[in-house]
């Protein structure tokens, strides 16, 4: 039985004989593939239907798949939608491990690859497209410092360790944080998957050591809301102020509610639809930018209803 390892290794060993099953591309796309890091996550739900729904209404086929956060399930998903024709992939990968396999594989088959809010270090794809996660962050870490009054102990619930929002994430909060000396970073942890469970558990662990802390940054809004169960649990007698980044869906319901403080609300719809005109171009052979950042906003009680209503 082949190990994760091994099967990664032999999946990279093989991208060069794959360069012969698609050819060139076609001056029309007519079917996209569309690989998925977790389908778990609203996040990723909502630019899986963006995707989808715009794709139809340029009358193109997408075929979708979801790797379920497993690096060796995403290469053999590819591996699977090259065999099937598609004319461009759009690619989350499911974390860093094994990230550049997919858009290589793609790539040497002459297939145009469209990465979306993760890139492939060391093999990116045609073109980028994600979030402006270090300036969005350092708004949110900014925001959220001068709510504590610029002072006070702070926790760090980590992304995925080593992905692009994560790496950005704790980039832009850091430069952040740097105008605030008052403030003391006493603990990080890192998610394996972004959830809220982990969140909680994670954060649980942390106000065990720090029960002073008073800011809690989650690096995504299902990291906030676990840290708001486990700050609740917890019974500290103080406020402590809770961040968050993505603007997830129900998560922007529970910031209404005063769940948790301040997040990022990210352009999950736009970026499905630039990802499918950024393929359409692609394949026709025009130039794309090879990185194409959006905006995020910074989202409080005050402008939240409009994401309610209609999320960007």
């Amino acid at each position: 039985m082949l190990t994760k390892r091994s099967f990664l290794l032999a999946a990279a060993a093989i991208v060069p004989l794959l360069g012969l099953a698609h050819g060139a591309s076609a001056a029309e796309a007519k079917k996209l593939g569309l690989a998925v890091a977790n389908l778990q996550a609203d996040f990723f739900n909502q630019i899986k239907q963006s995707v989808e729904a715009y794709a139809k209404e340029k009358g193109l086929e997408v075929v979708t798949v979801d790797a379920k956060g497993d690096s060796a399930t995403q290469v053999s998903q590819v591996q699977d939608l090259i065999t099937q024709n598609i004319d461009a992939l759009i690619y989350i990968p499911a974390g860093a491990t094994a990230a550049t396999v997919p858009t290589k594989t793609a790539k040497a088959a002459g297939i145009p690859v469209i990465n979306v809010d993760r890139n492939a270090a060391g093999a990116p794809g045609d073109t980028f497209i994600a979030t402006n996660s270090v300036a969005s962050a350092k708004n949110v870490c900014d925001y959220i410092a001068k709510q504590a009054g610029g002072k006070g102990e702070l926790i760090i619930i980590h992304g995925q360790k080593g992905t692009t929002p994560e790496v950005d994430r704790s980039k832009g909060c850091g430069e952040a944080l740097a105008g605030y000396p008052d403030i003391k970073v006493v603990g990080e942890l890192w998610s394996e998957g972004w959830h809220q469970d982990e969140g909680f558990k994670l954060t649980q662990d942390l106000l065990q050591s720090h029960p002073n802390v008073s800011i809690v940054v989650g690096q995504a809004d299902a990291l906030a809301l676990g840290a708001a169960q486990a700050v609740k649990v917890a019974n500290l007698g103080h406020k402590v102020w809770i961040a968050g980044f993505d603007g997830d869906v129900a998560a922007l319901k529970a910031l209404k509610d005063g769940v948790f403080d301040v997040t990022a609300t990210q352009q999950t719809q736009g970026m499905g639809r630039l990802a499918v005109d950024s393929a359409i171009k692609l394949v026709a052979g025009e130039k794309v930018e090879p990185e194409q950042l959006q905006d995020a906003t910074l989202t409080t009680k005050d402008n939240v209803a409009q994401f309610i209503e209609k999320h960007p």
